[in-house]
């Protein structure tokens, strides 16, 4: 094995790390903005639930 080998060897390690660490940071962002998206659908839904059962009957 030439010293060239052994720093690509290396290299290709590293780079799969990094590649590892980022593509977990990216999926963790997009699950974050996923999940508060829904939870604004979900509040918005029961916003107007509530305001529907809770409106004025007699008010004209």
């Amino acid at each position: 094995m030439t010293k060239n080998t052994i720093w690509t060897i290396v290299g290709v390690i590293v780079a799969i790390v990094i590649a590892w660490f980022l593509v977990n940071v990216l999926f963790s962002v997009l699950a974050f903005f996923f999940k508060a998206l829904v939870v604004l659908v979900v509040a918005a839904l029961v916003f107007f639930a509530l305001r529907y059962f809770f409106r004025d009957r007699n008010a004209s």
